[in-house]
């Protein structure tokens, strides 16, 4: 895999003599997708009534072309998920598909909404809202963190669900602790009790293999804009056949009641080249090599996790069937656990050592969460323990 490293930063726009270890936050758009992206957004300038009223969507008037641009990019992104394209829409993020989703079904008064506690605060904080409009609950799913066997968190799954769990709201690839969850078998379990599944996927394509059909969700929210290359601002919504027909975009606009890809394909003016550029994603991982690079961030990550844990005394964090291209791994012992003392050190790190990486404080102790992409190789990870070194015998926290 010496095709990879540091060889291809120059095919990022990123800036010189950063070290940046953290492309799961909001991703890095490849030259090749921003030029794309570019050129169709001076496509839209020289005839903007003529694209987006004509020939966007399928609201769209009368227009020459085959299919609609929006589709036949959700096409192309369908068939990279193993999905169906009108099966599929595009949202800004996977936040805002969640609360499409959210803010389409209704609850009733005592039934409850579970979400495990590793969820993205985002939607945890859109589930609240939604819960507390409706009367109706949001309940924990404790699964704890660090785990040495994913079948811990079925047994904890199938111990919280209740005749009165509605909904499962369920991570595909946690934010903070960056886990793969099991969640076609998580999602087997609630159909066995009649829940409904959301599943967040925010982290999932690109970075992983989908295919949405068979993880047996409901509901799937994902971002492509993080580890499929795309322009930010970039996610999509997959929806089960049987329940498009309930489903609306959380801006209402021209395609009320017309469909599910109808509605949410219109939701007003806005910039679609972000969506359209979408498939100049794909289109570069392919050209690397999906299945390489997903192979070179995986062993990276994996080969990170047991060499800094062995080097800082300290036990590995989850098993490596949890792992993709992100890790997240406690730092060694150092005064200090609270959340602005991890924003310290995260500061620290960047603004003296260009070492761009999140900092988490989690129960009593310091994180890092670690996302490799290909562009990084093993000395990123050297500069990165070496710092946390420094930091620990020279910040003010460790004289205290």
């Amino acid at each position: 895999m010496s095709q990879f490293g540091h060889r291809l930063l120059s095919l990022w726009p990123l800036e010189a003599g950063i070290t940046y270890l953290n492309h799961g936050t909001v991703g890095v758009t490849p030259w090749q997708v921003l030029n794309a992206q570019q050129a169709i957004r001076e496509e839209i300038e020289r005839q903007p009534s003529r694209y987006l009223l004509r020939e966007l969507s399928e609201l769209s008037g009368s227009s020459r072309l085959a299919q609609p641009r929006l589709r036949v990019a959700a096409q192309k992104v369908a068939e990279f998920l193993g999905a169906r394209g009108e099966d599929l829409a595009f949202v800004a993020n996977a936040t805002t598909g969640v609360n499409a989703v959210l803010r389409s079904l209704k609850f009733r008064e005592g039934d409850e909404i579970l979400i495990p506690n590793l969820a993205y605060g985002a939607v945890v904080n859109a589930a609240t809202f939604v819960a507390r409009e409706q009367g109706a609950r949001v309940v924990r799913l404790e699964l704890p963190f660090p785990v040495a066997d994913p079948g811990v968190y079925l047994e904890l799954l199938e111990k919280a669900l209740t005749p009165r769990t509605r909904l499962a709201i369920l991570d595909h690839i946690t934010s903070e602790t960056a886990l793969i969850l099991p969640l076609a078998e998580m999602a087997a379990l609630c159909r066995a009790q009649g829940v409904r599944v959301l599943a967040d996927g925010a982290h999932a394509p690109g970075q992983i293999p989908l295919d949405l059909p068979s993880l047996g969700v409901d509901w799937y929210a994902g971002n492509l804009h993080k580890w499929a290359m795309a322009p930010r601002g970039c996610g999509i919504l997959w929806a089960d056949p049987q329940h498009q027909a309930e489903l609306h975009p959380p801006v209402i606009s021209w395609g009320l009641d017309q469909g599910f890809t109808r509605e949410f394909d219109w939701v007003g003016t806005q910039d679609p080249s972000a969506y359209l550029a979408a498939p100049e994603g794909l289109r570069f991982m392919q050209e690397l090599g999906l299945q390489a690079m997903r192979g070179y961030n995986h062993t990276l990550a994996w080969r990170t996790a047991r060499e800094l844990t062995d080097r800082w005394g300290l036990p590995l964090p989850t098993p490596e069937s949890m792992v993709g291209s992100m890790v997240t791994l406690p730092l060694p012992s150092q005064p200090g656990c609270r959340p602005e003392e991890a924003a310290q050190l995260k500061d620290w790190l960047l603004f003296e050592r260009a070492l761009e990486v999140p900092i988490l404080a989690i129960d009593g102790r310091l994180w890092a969460r670690i996302s490799i992409q290909v562009y990084n190789d093993p000395a990123d990870l050297e500069r990165f323990a070496a710092a946390v070194e420094t930091w620990r015998r020279s910040s003010p926290l460790a004289a205290s």
